[in-house]
């Protein structure tokens, strides 16, 4: 039996400045402390991926997830990038019950992540809430 890979492809990152506006402007949100969670969810295919794509078929990413945190309370671009590094790796290793419930109903979703919190997180706590976070999303889909 092949083992599980826990990977995070290029196609699944948010990075189009457009559809984070989107996501923004026109999705839901929750927080599970200390993350606020912003998603779109939209009907077949993914969420809007441009024309210029050639990497990826849209049907083949149903999650796409961006991260961030603010610099109210973190000056320094050395913590803000441990807090996204830390956020991203627990997303990796828990998003695939969320992808694969969205891809068996034909859905799509964009979702970003912002670290609210005052203080740097250790790995344990951004975890259990990211966790957190895409079981309630799985409850949006269900």
């Amino acid at each position: 039996m092949p083992q599980q890979r826990y990977t995070w492809k290029k196609e699944e990152k948010l990075k189009s400045r457009k559809r984070i506006e989107r996501v923004f402007k026109e999705g839901r949100n929750f927080s599970v402390f200390p993350f606020k969670v912003f998603y779109l969810l939209a009907g077949t295919g993914a969420v809007d991926l441009p024309a210029r794509s050639t990497t990826a078929p849209p049907e083949t990413v149903p999650l796409q997830a961006g991260f961030g945190a603010g610099t109210r309370h973190f000056k320094k671009a050395v913590d803000r990038n441990r807090i996204k590094r830390l956020s991203r790796e627990a997303y990796r290793l828990q998003k695939q019950p969320l992808s694969g419930q969205l891809r068996e109903k034909g859905l799509s979703m964009a979702v970003f992540f912002i670290y609210t919190g005052k203080e740097l997180p250790p790995f344990e706590l951004v975890s259990e809430k990211i966790g957190v976070a895409l079981k309630k999303l799985m409850k949006e889909t269900a």
